[in-house]
């Protein structure tokens, strides 16, 4: 096996535990076969008894698919269930993670939101000898299916990911009804945080971006892609009909007062109207089986006067309980 570049004394410290984890994962009792990643490489896997899961879609949909029991750790994104975390062990932030911290749990299995990092610590973890899927992180509804038909796959319970893909294809297809009653799309700027008096907004390509759409809206911020800080110009250019942000704790959660007197929103569409809403962090912008409601929620708070019988006002649970058997 080749040495990770740049990371001869990682991968001289981790070898052994790769191929001790590697030998226990051929010990398995049953093979759970093989699965083609987001990366598109094909993963034999042998165990799925123990897997780290990272990335707070990737915690949603094994805990929808009744599989929490084999989870043995999560990353500090995945805060639903809200029990995940107190529950399970905490392999930090999945842009943050240590190689130590992650293969020292042994694991037989490691599902990785795309994305996850520091780059190092992914190379090592691909080098380790246990098996590491890639779940792909698309901002739109077949995104949210495929994520759903990776997870399961790997974890060899294919019939409940059938049963929870169906389960997010029917609010997805309920969602479009929703959507269909909408005349005029309405703009609409997310605000990340003010970074030295600047906004630092959503463009092109991100989740934000991808549930203001499904929501039947449109983003007030087009010329870019990613996460970018604007200058006043191009947020007065913007003329968002409203604002949407991230609940967070209360002292970091951005109000209305705080971003309506900032000079270039107060000018806004937005401002004249005090069109403003919070919402949870991952159930707006996570991308698992929750995310056809977050967009129906956002859409009828957005647009007035549409009827969201389509899809259930309240659910203790992102599906049927019959997909986790």
């Amino acid at each position: 096996m080749a040495t990770p570049a740049g990371g001869m004394s990682l991968w001289r410290r981790f070898a052994p535990w790769g191929v001790a984890l590697a030998v226990s994962a051929n010990c398995a009792v049953a093979e759970a076969g093989t699965v083609r990643d987001g990366t598109g490489r094909t993963i034999t896997v042998k165990d799925s008894s123990r897997i780290i899961s990272i990335g707070g879609a990737v915690t949603e949909i094994l805990y929808a698919l009744g599989l929490e029991k084999h989870i043995a750790a999560v990353d500090s994104t995945s805060q639903y269930p809200s029990h995940a975390l107190s529950e399970k062990k905490n392999v930090g932030y999945m842009r943050q993670l240590s190689a130590e911290g992650v293969l020292g749990l042994a694991p037989s299995l490691i599902l990785s939101i795309a994305g996850a990092g520091p780059k190092e610590t992914m190379t090592v973890l691909h080098a380790a000898g246990v098996p590491l899927v890639i779940v792909p992180d698309d901002f739109t509804g077949e995104g949210i299916i495929e994520k759903v038909r990776i997870v399961a796959q790997a974890a060899d319970v294919a019939a409940r990911g059938d049963c929870l893909a169906d389960a997010v294809r029917t609010d997805l297809q309920a969602l479009n009804v929703l959507r269909a009653q909408i005349g005029k799309p309405v703009r609409v700027m997310f605000i990340l945080s003010f970074v030295n008096g600047r906004a630092m907004v959503a463009g092109r390509n991100t989740a934000a971006d991808g549930v203001i759409r499904m929501a039947g809206a449109v983003n007030a911020i087009a010329e870019y892609e990613g996460y970018k800080q604007i200058n006043d110009e191009a947020a007065v250019a913007a003329r968002p009909d409203a604002v949407l942000v991230m609940k967070r704790s209360s002292a970091e959660t951005l109000t209305p007062e705080e971003v309506f007197k900032h000079p270039a929103l107060s000018v806004s569409p937005a401002a004249a109207s005090k069109a403003f809403i919070a919402m949870d962090g991952l159930y707006l912008l996570g991308f698992g089986p929750r995310t056809a409601l977050a967009a129906r929620d956002l859409a009828t708070q957005l647009h007035a006067g549409l009827s969201n019988d389509a899809l259930p006002s309240e659910r203790s649970k992102p599906v049927s309980e019959t997909c986790r058997q």
